[in-house]
């Protein structure tokens, strides 16, 4: 792939275009911390819940009894926790784009927003340029 910025193009170098995914959707400071992942293998812009006895955190289910129902938080990258619990970074504070995150399917987009939405973590549909009129 050729990319030609403001530095002059030199044989033998390579460029990398970043695609950003998107799930950031707004200006609102983000707030992280590191936490410890458990139960498998997540992506990033998973919603995740913390389970009351260990305090790992894992996917958010809602029909679970273990605390993990209630989310609490959006995974930053993907966390491969399937054989052993890992650290992971979590976003506890943004603007997410409602189309990026990752939901389990107990739950509605409508209801994860109510939920999540007293975090301080807001799920909106992406910003997207208007449209001109001709």
């Amino acid at each position: 792939m050729d990319q030609f910025g403001q530095n002059p193009f030199s044989p033998g170098m390579r460029s990398s275009l970043f695609v950003p995914d998107q799930l950031i959707a707004g200006p609102l400071q983000l707030i992280t911390d590191t936490v410890t992942v458990t139960g498998g293998a997540f992506k990033r812009g998973t919603v995740l819940g913390m389970v009351t006895e260990s305090g790992k955190y894992t996917a958010c289910v809602k029909t679970a009894t273990d605390g993990s129902e209630t989310p609490v938080a959006i995974l930053v990258d993907n966390v491969d926790a399937s054989t052993t619990d890992q650290a992971g970074g979590v976003y506890l504070m943004g603007e997410f784009n409602q189309n990026r995150i990752i939901t389990d399917d107990s739950w509605t987009l409508a209801s994860m927003k109510s939920a999540l939405r007293p975090l301080a973590i807001f799920l909106k549909d992406s910003i997207q340029a208007p449209v001109s009129a001709s």
